[in-house]
């Protein structure tokens, strides 16, 4: 019954953005053996890409909520940023406009490096808790990710390719 064809757990839609998300995973948990050129030109193309794949994710409700699982330790984030920061020092950090549509808007500053770790965070809990082999897990992983791509990961993959277009600009 739930391999159906018709169900939203095993969509086109969540199968492609698993499989983007796992592509930006393993990229992601590697980046220490590529340069940050190859690094910044890698994600010039994969946020693009994820960020369309992640539209497309229909939010469902899922039937036990309470399935639902982080696996992205604080500890894993911060070797990952600490990483990413070391690798595009000193292009890490720039500077953005809260919202460009309010005079009183304050300029805030922002890190690539954490951009970038926070849309892993948001990737691989997606891919680990719908690996699980729980029909619930999957619906809770596709439940988080489609409201992560609202609160999170969306908004992150903005302001990275913000700051990439800026770098290749520079370059």
């Amino acid at each position: 019954m739930n391999e159906h064809p018709n169900n939203p757990v095993y969509s086109k839609q969540v199968i492609e953005m698993l499989t983007v998300a796992n592509e930006y995973c393993l990229f992601m948990e590697k980046c220490d053996d590529y340069p940050k050129e190859d690094i910044l030109s890698y994600c010039r193309h994969i946020l693009p890409l994820i960020y369309l794949k992640g539209s497309l994710v229909k939010p469902l409700i899922p039937a036990e909520p309470d399935d639902a699982e982080r696996f992205v330790t604080e500890e894993s984030w911060e070797s990952l940023f600490n990483t990413l920061r070391n690798k595009f020092y000193p292009d890490d950090h720039f500077w953005m406009c809260q919202d460009p549509r309010d005079e009183n808007t304050e300029i805030e500053k922002n890190s690539l490096a954490e951009h970038l770790a926070d849309i892993y965070q948001d990737m691989k809990d997606f891919v680990m808790l719908y690996q699980k082999n729980r029909h619930s897990a999957r619906e809770n992983a596709i439940a988080g990710i489609a409201s992560y791509f609202m609160d999170h990961y969306g908004p992150a993959i903005t302001k990275s390719l913000y700051a990439l277009h800026l770098l290749e600009t520079r370059a």
